[in-house]
């Protein structure tokens, strides 16, 4: 049999599917669409091997609906102009079942292609059902996304991951009818990072690669296994998160010659190049941040560049930031700072904007003491004077803290001329 595992083991019924309880769990927002025959256009977004095809597959068959499926990478204007025609044909726009087109990885859709899903969506000839591994607030037109709800689907945990694996060995008719029994699954769970796909894909890499089936699995040999397979898998971008979770982390611990290894190993793989400039975006300001504000400037530039050059010069611009970020001095204060905040925010709810830091833009607002109180920093010498700006539950309160690098030395003196002992360092 030539179908994959991980195709032989795709849920027939929402009954079948495991994982995403906040969204098809009791309580689950799509539950509750489903309950209320309510069904918008969505744009699922979540890592791979989530359930994303899945999932609008069977909320199709749930809801009686024609289903059309489009992967992004091979499909365009054309493609998606057919299928609406169809769609028209078979009376969608009068139908209170109007068909579900499916489209797999819709951030590769360039604009004019999301543009010509606009008006079938908008007048409910087709319902969407997009699905993507990248923010849709990047990659989704404003007018499409604004049409669309999002949904968030998340990498699964051990638990779901386990219920996966043990149906597979019950229920697959390959598995079940050999002599193959697995003794642990700690690897395969740990190597699958939360994709469910990829398990099953490791499961059977590992079950066709042994010698003798009657020796029970354990994860020794899951590791060799994939090991020697590596290079296999990434060609296909089974480990394409893998790639890059090694990519990034050898930028954060300071090793060049790492980074533009793996770096090698995305452009060989045909990683795309806007992928990997915006990851060095993001690491700049998480990882090096306030240590050198300069390096957000160059990941930018570079992923600007990048998109504009395209391969294979842009090859070049990707080593040079990626270097140079390796190099780069760290802090990722600037990350802990807003999750401190977040944190702080969720915990104490919408606390008071204090009376004198509110606008006063009426006669009404004046009197009621909005503005009173607040000194103008320009009036004062050196462009500062002591006074509270924080909500008074939490004054004091200390999220950022610099790191002990040149960058925020300078910073933490900063701080502390201004401001003494308020803010602990």
């Amino acid at each position: 049999m030539n179908t994959p595992l991980a195709e032989r083991m795709r849920p027939k019924s929402l009954d079948d599917y495991v994982g995403q309880d906040h969204l098809i769990g009791p309580k689950g927002s799509l539950t509750q669409m489903i309950q209320n025959s309510v069904f918008p256009s969505m744009i699922f977004w979540g890592p791979p091997g989530t359930g994303k095809t899945t999932l609008a597959q069977l909320l199709a068959l749930e809801k009686e609906r024609p289903f059309y499926q489009l992967s992004a990478i091979n499909a365009g204007v054309k493609e998606v102009r057919d299928i609406i025609l169809k769609a028209e044909q078979a009376g969608g726009l009068f139908s209170t079942k109007s068909p579900i087109l499916f489209i797999d990885e819709i951030h590769r859709f360039s604009k004019a292609q999301q543009d010509s899903l606009l008006g079938a969506v908008e007048k409910g000839i087709i319902t969407l059902i997009g699905a993507t591994t990248e923010n849709p607030s990047f990659e989704v037109i404003n007018a499409l996304l604004s049409r669309c709800q999002t949904y968030t689907l998340k990498s699964l945990e051990k638990e779901a991951l386990e219920k996966i694996l043990q149906k597979a060995l019950k229920e697959d008719s390959i598995l079940k009818n050999s002599s193959f029994k697995v003794k642990e699954t700690n690897a395969l769970i740990e190597l699958s990072g939360g994709d469910a796909r990829k398990l099953l894909s490791i499961l059977e890499l590992v079950f066709h690669s042994l010698e003798n089936s009657s020796v029970p699995l354990t994860d020794k040999k899951v590791y060799e296994t994939v090991q020697s397979k590596t290079l296999h898998f990434d060609k296909n971008g089974e480990f394409h998160y893998d790639i890059v979770s090694a990519f990034i982390k050898s930028i954060r611990g300071s090793d060049p010659n790492a980074a533009v290894y793996w770096l090698a190993r995305m452009i060989e793989g045909g990683e795309n190049i806007s992928f990997i400039a915006r990851r060095m975006v993001i690491l700049a300001a998480e990882d090096i941040g306030l240590a050198n504000p300069t390096a957000l400037v160059l990941a930018n530039n570079t992923f600007q560049a990048v998109t504009a050059v395209g391969y294979p010069e842009g090859r070049i611009l990707l080593s040079e930031c990626a270097l140079y970020l390796a190099t780069s001095p760290k802090s990722n204060t600037a990350y802990l700072a807003i999750e401190e905040a977040l944190k702080k925010v969720q915990e104490t709810g919408n606390l008071e904007v204090p009376l004198n830091l509110r606008n006063a833009p009426t006669t009404l607002m004046k009197e009621m003491g909005y503005g009173e109180g607040y000194k103008y920093a320009h009036d004062f010498e050196n462009n500062f004077i002591n006074q509270e700006f924080l909500p008074e539950k939490i004054k004091n309160t200390s999220f950022y803290k610099p790191a002990f690098n040149s960058k925020e030395n300078i910073i933490r003196d900063f701080i502390k001329t201004r401001w003494n002992d308020k803010y602990e360092l």
